[in-house]
């Protein structure tokens, strides 16, 4: 199966109370893109391959979700200014995010 379909089933099949979780606050999405960094890498994903999931994921918030914080309006919106050249550096960064926010914890 197409990889960028897999991951759209998997967050179209997630429950609307576990969206509602997620997207509540920004601390809950990093903290779900963090589960999700953790379980790619378990799985021997590189960095590389961990951004483009990162990208997956923005680009079905993006075109499915709507912002419940100023922190995802802002990544939203700068993921509709970027081009396809300029997403991957943030999808890295966002990757990083969530893997120091989770090392504070």
């Amino acid at each position: 199966m197409d990889p960028k379909k897999q991951a759209e089933q998997g967050v179209e099949n997630v429950s609307e109370d576990k969206k509602q979780e997620i997207l509540e606050g920004f601390q809950g999405f990093l903290n779900y893109l963090n589960k999700q960094v953790n379980r790619g890498e378990k799985m021997g994903l590189e960095e590389e391959q961990l951004a483009k999931g990162a990208e997956r994921v923005a680009e079905y918030l993006k075109n499915h979700e709507e912002p419940r914080n100023s922190e995802e309006k802002l990544l939203q919106e700068l993921w509709k200014a970027a081009d396809e050249e300029e997403k991957r550096p943030i999808a890295r960064a966002l990757v990083r995010l969530s893997k120091e926010q989770s090392d504070d914890q």
